[in-house]
């Protein structure tokens, strides 16, 4: 037998093949990935965000953008759609199709059995290489939890908030809110 060569793109063959497809994938280092659909709690969480705190920000400099919207890591090659960003001040595009956004404050991943691992471990350390980024925040699709990593002043990531229950909260301090769990979690199932 001999082992199958795989096909290695450069970043403008991925989005070239990307601005048409059908679907969404990551790119990294020449290999592309494609993204599965996610589940209904994963879904409802993420319109929760987006509603509250897209409401929040009405009026403000800082704004939500939802996975449709692609992002770069120049840094380490990474493109991405992260399931809820926000950017502040400025947006900051890639080239002139704004459609790949380089410049979020706050990330926001919704947790599945099968990305968990890697937003957590690889992916979190692609993403703290942004500069403009000032906090992570990570919330279960499968049980209540959710966590908010910031950055301080010393360039230092660190665990700045945890809640386990619908009756707890979370602050996003970079943009001033503060997210009850029993918003974040409502009309979701099944959880344990």
């Amino acid at each position: 037998m001999t082992a199958q060569l795989q096909k290695m793109y450069s970043e403008q063959e991925y989005l070239e093949m990307e601005r048409e497809a059908a679907f969404k994938s990551e790119y990294y280092r020449g290999e592309i990935f494609a993204m599965s659909g996610a589940g209904y709690n994963h879904n409802r969480i993420v319109e929760n965000l987006s509603v509250d705190i897209g409401g929040y920000l009405k009026g403000k400099s800082c704004r939500t953008f939802s996975s449709d919207l692609r992002m770069h890591i120049p840094a380490n090659g990474l493109y991405t759609y992260p399931d809820l960003l926000i950017t502040c001040g400025k947006n900051e595009f890639l080239d002139e199709k704004r459609d790949t956004i380089l410049n979020p404050v706050v990330i926001i991943e919704v947790l599945s059995p099968t990305t968990s691992g890697y937003d957590r471990g690889e992916k979190f350390h692609f993403y703290r290489s942004i500069p403009s980024l000032k906090e992570y925040v990570l919330i279960n699709s499968l049980s209540i939890a959710a966590e908010v990593y910031r950055k301080n002043d010393l360039g230092v990531w660190y665990l700045a908030s945890e809640a386990y229950t619908v009756n707890e909260s979370i602050e996003i301090a970079s943009i001033g809110i503060t997210l009850l769990l029993a918003d974040i979690y409502a009309e979701t199932e099944d959880l344990k």
